[in-house]
């Protein structure tokens, strides 16, 4: 035994491959997510539609992307947005805790001398391709390397307290279990990586400075720590996601406290498995607990749920403000397949709410009183909040995201569309307002034949508009057709307002001159508004945009 260690290397070296450790699961898992995209969120949607299956996608899913942490805060993210509901979710999540053992498994690996190797491999694709594929694929094996090479630093570092006399015996104080778990839950809670903790314990186990059943303790409390971040990815999310994140700590915490009596026995267990490994009977410990864990609690998920939704229990919910956006979630920024999906979903509201505001304008600027006029200003300034809501969060994702050429081209599509219905706000905000404003001050009145046709053409607009963005966030080109299919009914309908208009401006009536220039304009922006759907029509299914035309 030593008298006395470098603590500052000692320190510098632990924290130091920590650090290094994290970068390099944080890279693995950006690479690993991009390459998996929009089929995380397809995948999630047709796998869940049983427990069992949830539990499946879960499992692969977190395998895939080698992050727990990563599908907890999207099952969270689905379930307040409702495209997922609790009883889903909690299938998903028992497969995440399975899925993450990989990680283990993979940390217990001895191929340090690799490391160094696969690092270079990964920065050379990541510096010498422009294949979008090719530098995901450099970012995982880049990420694997500094991975590996973090463990390498940590167990080099902690190498000299094995013979340290003090260390020794205040580790001794963790062989209490309580205690260890303690560590194991508040330690992952801080740096919120379970796999972080698992390297640690590894590397620990490796210097002989902890025996097994030790680390199989800090390991149970590190199952109960990772459930934090899904309850700071709940914060601020409906109560069905709150309910969500619920389930994760109640699911960890108990399925880590029904273990600590059997921790011997699960040592023996590992121990059979692995024999003279230890860093691969502490990866066994969590797989065999976790797999356990989820073959008991998947019997009693109703319950689970009823005890969830009593603890956190449901209430109405209240309609966020239309000026504030519902679905954009700077969580998600770091996962740019998701975050799109997020901007899918406040397009499409941003578009309906254009719809409201359209439908509104035609008759409050043809008839309606200067309060309704002033209602409408404030529809038209909320839209103009979402536009820059979206725009905001698209240009957030940019700095953020890891290039990918179909993403990006979604990304643009977006942005282009949120601009088009943003041209919409601003047409009924400076120019259909302003008209209905000089109708008031000359006390101008639309015939009620006249207001019939508007009518019936701003219907054909909203119509249009309303197929040209769901032919985006859908995806569906039959939409996008559509648009273009019924521009000559379109055309036909403003040529005839057109041309009766034009023939009762010899009218004998008062203020024909300034009736006639008010619903002249109605018309032309109508017609604008129209080409404005084509223009998003045309993203969808591009064609050549034939002109709106007259017979004027």
């Amino acid at each position: 035994m030593t008298e006395s260690v470098d603590w500052v290397s000692i320190i510098i070296g632990l924290f130091g491959g920590l650090a290094i450790f994290l970068f390099g699961m944080e890279i693995m898992t950006s690479g690993l997510k991009s390459m998996a995209g929009n089929r995380m969120k397809d995948f999630l949607g047709k796998w869940t539609t049983s427990k069992w299956r949830g539990v499946g996608a879960g499992a692969i899913l977190t395998a895939i992307i080698q992050s727990s942490s990563v599908t907890t805060v999207t099952v969270v993210g689905f379930v307040s947005s409702g495209l997922m509901v609790l009883e889903q979710a909690m299938g998903v999540i028992m497969g995440a805790n399975i899925g993450t053992t990989i990680t283990a498994h993979l940390v217990a690996f001895d191929i340090v001398q690799f490391a160094l190797l696969l690092a270079i491999i990964g920065f050379a694709l990541i510096s010498f391709t422009n294949q979008g594929r090719i530098k995901q694929i450099g970012l995982a094996l880049m990420g694997l390397g500094l991975l590996f090479i973090g463990m390498e630093v940590m167990g080099a570092a902690m190498e000299p307290l094995a013979e340290y006399e003090p260390f020794v015996e205040a580790m001794g104080a963790l062989e209490r279990i309580v205690p260890a778990v303690i560590v194991g839950a508040v330690f992952t809670a801080l740096v919120q990586s379970s796999s972080a903790t698992i390297g640690i314990v590894i590397a620990m186990a490796q210097q002989g400075l902890i025996p097994i059943e030790t680390g199989i303790a800090i390991v149970l409390g590190a199952n109960i720590g990772t459930s934090v971040t899904a309850v700071l990815g709940s914060l601020g999310q409906s109560r069905a996601a709150q309910q969500t994140a619920a389930f994760h700590v109640i699911f960890n915490t108990i399925g880590a406290l029904i273990w600590l009596p059997f921790i011997d026995q699960l040592a023996a267990v590992c121990v059979r498995i692995a024999p003279e490994d230890l860093a691969r009977q502490i990866a066994w410990s969590t797989t065999i607990f976790n797999v356990a864990n989820t073959f008991i609690f998947i019997w009693f998920t109703a319950p689970l749920a009823r005890l969830v939704r009593r603890i956190v229990p449901d209430r109405p919910e209240v309609e966020i403000p239309i000026i504030e956006p519902r679905y954009l979630d700077e969580k998600l920024l770091n996962n740019p397949a998701l975050a799109l999906d997020r901007v899918r979903l406040e397009l499409d509201r941003m578009s309906n709410y254009t719809l409201e505001v359209v439908d509104k304008a035609i008759p409050v600027v043809s008839a309606g009183s200067e309060e309704e006029l002033n209602d409408l200003e404030t529809m038209a300034d909320n839209l103009d909040t979402l536009h820059e809501a979206i725009i905001t969060y698209l240009r957030q994702l940019a700095h953020e995201a890891v290039p990918n050429p179909d993403l990006n081209k979604l990304a643009v599509n977006y942005l282009a569309t949120a601009n088009y219905l943003g041209n919409i706000g601003n047409m009924v905000e400076v120019n259909l307002i302003s008209l209905g404003r000089a109708r008031l001050s000359k006390d101008v009145q639309v015939s009620e034949e006249t207001a019939k046709q508007l009518d019936h053409l701003q219907d054909q607009v909203s119509q249009g508009i309303d197929q040209a963005v769901h032919s985006l966030v859908d995806e569906d080109d039959a939409k996008a057709l559509a648009v273009f299919a019924n521009l000559p009914e379109l055309t036909q309908q403003s040529d005839d307002v057109e041309t009766r208009i034009a023939l009762r401006l010899t009218a004998d009536e008062p203020n024909r001159v300034a009736t006639y220039r008010l619903e002249s304009e109605i018309v032309e922006n109508l017609k604008n508004m129209y080409f404005v759907a084509m223009r998003i029509a045309n993203m969808v299914a591009p064609q050549r945009e034939p002109k709106l035309t007259t017979s004027v």
